[in-house]
């Protein structure tokens, strides 16, 4: 007897209904920057797992983190091209390619994160439109902790930092350390420790999440909460695979990266403390930046805003006036 007449034709009906349904199901990878303990892939875990209960299992998310499927440099391009469906990173490192990316990396632009959350709000409209021509839609941002400045001997004033190796992650950390008369070397966050640990730099101007991610008690000494930037890692999807969802799943995949983002920002406001008693829990000698050394950082400061401005023009222009408002 064929076993498909012990089906009810409305049985047989649903059987061929789900199996529709399970083939329409679009599953989708995310590339991750940064390690699973890291909030910002926390944030991103929850925000695939959101997804896939608010388009009730249309979109599936799966998240491959600390860069495992492609580092911070070709997740731009991979996210564009369609070898990953979603991609998240620190978007500060795409100036190069387009001054507007690196607002949050000017130093001393915004400092806390109230500051911080205009900035993004006056400039997102605008990073977002430039990344639409590339066809990748933005998502939601995480921000991370102020970042500070990290030395395995103790300084006093800029002059310490004089022919010191560097650690840059993007343009503009690379040109803040050339003028604190640094010698800049661009090191990926995972690989500090080693960098550290043959010489390759000897300070770094970072968050105290990669100071944790990274157990920069392990090769550092000195930690100065300088607190000057601010910078974001943004989640972004190629844009032809957005468009393929129904428009219920679009309204449920924005609507879920709309709480990713504030559950990040909130994250990151709570968590920032607590890294910082961390790095000094482990012996890291953990306190505000000397007064010259301040000082200094603010003439640098408003040298490398000139400089951005000019860069930016207009658009920048109108995103800072946007921001003091």
């Amino acid at each position: 007897m064929n076993p498909i007449r012990r089906y009810t034709l409305p049985a047989v009906a649903a059987l061929a209904l789900g199996a529709t349904t399970a083939q329409a199901a679009e599953r989708w990878n995310m590339s991750a920057e940064q390690p699973d303990g890291n909030y910002i892939t926390v944030t991103a875990r929850e925000f695939a797992e959101d997804v896939n209960k608010a388009t009730k299992g249309e979109v599936e998310i799966k998240v491959h983190s600390n860069s495992v499927l492609f580092k911070r440099q070709e997740v731009k391009r991979a996210v564009q091209t369609g070898q990953v469906q979603v991609g998240d990173m620190l978007i500060s490192f795409l100036g190069n390619e387009d001054p507007i990316f690196e607002v949050d990396a000017v130093p001393l632009l915004a400092r806390d994160f109230d500051a911080a959350w205009k900035l993004w709000q006056a400039s997102r409209e605008k990073l977002a439109a430039r990344l639409e021509k590339q066809g990748i839609k933005l998502l939601y941002s995480v921000p991370w902790p102020p970042q500070s400045i990290y030395t395995k001997k103790p300084v006093s004033t800029i002059a310490d930092f004089k022919g010191m190796k560097f650690r840059a992650y993007n343009a503009a950390t690379a040109r803040l350390a050339e003028l604190m008369g640094a010698v800049p070397a661009t090191v990926n966050s995972g690989d500090v420790p080693q960098a550290f640990g043959t010489g390759l730099i000897e300070a770094m101007i970072t968050s105290p999440a990669t100071g944790v991610d990274t157990q920069a008690w392990d090769f550092s000494k000195y930690y100065y909460d300088v607190k000057a930037f601010i910078p974001k890692n943004v989640a972004m999807v190629n844009a032809r695979a957005f468009a393929k969802l129904s428009p219920d799943a679009q309204k449920a995949v924005m609507a879920a990266a709309e709480r990713a983002e504030k559950r990040g920002w909130e994250l990151a406001r709570t968590k920032t403390d607590d890294l910082v008693a961390t790095l000094k829990k482990n012996g890291m000698e953990v306190g505000p930046a000397p007064a010259a050394i301040e000082a200094e950082l603010g003439k640098i400061g408003g040298i490398m805003a000139d400089e951005w401005l000019k860069k930016a023009g207009a658009d920048g222009k109108a995103v800072l006036d946007a921001a003091k408002r």
